[in-house]
């Protein structure tokens, strides 16, 4: 589906239209730099997304994003994996936030709803920088 927007303070007249692609791809990135999110979509989409990105060596924008784009609303779906640790209340206002003001700065639409389903939680393990001791090294000295 697409969307018009008008907007600007041009005296030439036309339509713009914004595909659901367009806003999905703005959320996504709006919801990842968001502070204390780990990751976006569930764990098959992760496990599928994770390898699609190795193959083309950039991150699917979209994983973890559905959209309803009407003519001058937009509703967001957000399906993401939280950092430990992260007040997860505090978070998903944070990502509803900072994805509703980027799509409607970005497009121009009106965000009337941004729901956020957290779907896990990530807790660092040994080899992702955890000063965890590996099995063969002591733990005192």
């Amino acid at each position: 589906m697409t969307s018009a927007a008008t907007g600007g303070n041009s005296s030439v007249k036309g339509k713009t239209t914004i595909s659901d692609s367009v806003v999905s791809t703005i959320a996504g990135i709006a919801a990842r730099e968001t502070s204390g999110v780990y990751a976006m979509g569930g764990g098959m989409a992760r496990t599928l997304g994770s390898m699609r990105d190795k193959v083309s060596s950039s991150e699917d924008a979209t994983r973890g994003v559905k959209v309803e784009v009407g003519e001058k609303q937009a509703a967001i779906d957000l399906e993401i994996v939280v950092e430990y640790g992260t007040p997860i209340a505090e978070a998903a206002g944070n990502i509803r936030s900072n994805v509703s003001d980027t799509v409607q700065s970005m497009t121009g639409l009106e965000v009337v709803e941004a729901n956020v389903s957290v779907l896990d939680v990530h807790v660092p393990g040994p080899d992702e920088g955890s000063k965890e001791s590996s099995p063969g090294e002591s733990r005192v000295r």
